[in-house]
């Protein structure tokens, strides 16, 4: 099983799923406040997409390990993990 060993990896994922945690509440009191339909599907864009990069980032944790075990340089695991960010 991989998890992540390098502090300022961990450190960056925490501090994005505390960004996506106050957005979820402020989608919380759009709601609430009985805001405009596209106010908030706008603001449920912004989170789902601040999601999935938090999502890419453990991906290329996965990445990282699996590839780096196997004689691939840093530049080829940088390029892999740049593709995976760019098209997904």
């Amino acid at each position: 099983m991989n998890h992540l060993h390098r502090e300022p990896d961990k450190k960056a994922l925490i501090l994005r799923l505390k960004r996506i945690e106050g957005q979820i509440r402020g989608l919380q009191r759009l709601v609430e406040e009985d805001a405009p339909c596209d106010s908030v599907a706008q603001q449920l864009s912004a989170a789902r997409r601040a999601l999935d990069k938090a999502f890419h980032s453990m991906v290329g944790c996965l990445i990282e390990s699996r590839l780096g075990s196997k004689g691939r340089t840093p530049a080829d695991i940088k390029q892999a993990l740049e593709i995976l960010s760019r098209y997904s």
